[in-house]
């Protein structure tokens, strides 16, 4: 049976959290090169998990050049002998996904990580370049960038620009002090009153201000509030000045666990799917439509998922409920209408 099809008998239904934007404009603050913490040791390895500050285990993992796949690129990438890959994760970025490791210099993050995995298997040089997100996607645009991976939601409406090969889960969460009995329970209304925090372009922000049109139209208040960097985001979680912040689940989960011990612990309140209330949401690897990538793309992905790399790099990271069972190229994503 090919692969698209067993990826769908498992698309459907809520299950956690995760999610990313919408189509950037503009080029100020681009960003350039980066060191990047994962790692091509021994010919043949790869190494993940480098400078996580804990986040991560650091892994080293056995990957080598599939000619089968590596053929299947176009003759362009091929030649050039790198894949440049976009990382959305200016100027502070965020633990696990992509953050600047222990040294305080070099990228690191599970998203980086598995986008060298990938290059391994396609036989190219890992080439990464930091952005602020928005400026990603006009880095994919204006051909600076290969792909980007960079949590990014697949939707319908980037299909109009961007081919995708998935890899991830797509799940968003509620995050709020630990002392507060909010929870959110899938149903937007749980929402009126409440002052919550998300970023700015992200699928996320999309989801909420949705929300807050029903709500309006109920004649019920829900206040939206944006915030520089996550830093920011908390001291207005822990004064006071927000109820919530909605993000991706992997950021969340582990920001979680890193505030257990402080004065102003935090807890997970309710989860919603990337895609929507019907279809199970999934983050991908994305390139510029007709660019021919995203079906080596998915065939190293679905590699490194039938060979037990993927498995590795995610178990690293700690997140395995995140995985998929297969690679898809173009999955059903986030509807036009967002429903």
């Amino acid at each position: 049976m090919p692969r698209h099809f067993t990826r769908r008998s498992l698309i459907r239904g809520i299950t956690a959290a995760t999610a990313v934007a919408t189509l950037g404009t503009g080029l100020a603050a681009c960003g350039g090169d980066s060191d990047a913490a994962t790692t091509t040791g021994a010919a043949g390895t790869v190494t993940v998990g480098r400078l996580s500050n804990g986040a991560a285990k650091e892994t080293t993992l056995k990957v080598s050049e599939v000619k089968s796949i590596s053929a299947e690129l176009p003759a362009a990438v091929r030649k050039s002998g790198k894949l440049v890959i976009g990382s959305g994760t200016l100027p502070a970025g965020a633990p696990p996904l992509g953050f600047t490791g222990s040294d305080q210099k070099t990228l690191t993050g599970s998203e980086v990580d598995l986008a060298r995995l990938v290059a391994a298997v396609l036989g190219l040089e890992p080439e990464v370049k930091r952005f602020t997100w928005e400026n990603l996607f006009v880095g994919i645009d204006s051909g600076k960038v290969n792909v980007g991976f960079s949590n990014i939601t697949d939707t319908e409406e980037r299909k109009q620009k961007y081919e995708f090969a998935s890899y991830r889960k797509d799940d968003l969460t509620f995050e709020t002090l630990k002392k507060s009995s909010w929870t959110f329970d899938g149903d937007y209304r749980a929402l009126a009153g409440k002052t919550v925090s998300v970023g700015a372009g992200t699928n996320q922000e999309r989801i909420l201000l949705e929300w807050k049109g029903k709500l309006e139209k109920e004649g019920k208040k829900l206040t939206v509030k944006y915030f520089q960097d996550s830093n920011s985001t908390y001291l207005a979680l822990n004064s006071g000045k927000i109820d919530a912040y909605f993000g991706p689940s992997p950021n969340l989960a582990y920001h979680v666990t890193q505030s257990a011990g402080t004065p102003s612990p935090t807890r997970l309140a309710g989860q919603f799917s990337g895609a929507g209330a019907t279809l199970q949401g999934l983050i991908a690897a994305t390139a510029k439509k007709g660019s021919g990538l995203a079906k080596p793309l998915s065939d190293a992905i679905n590699h490194l998922i039938d060979n037990g790399q993927y498995a590795k790099w995610l178990a690293a990271w700690n997140l395995t409920s995140d995985a998929v069972t297969t690679s898809e190229v173009n999955p059903p994503g986030l509807p036009l209408d967002n429903a």
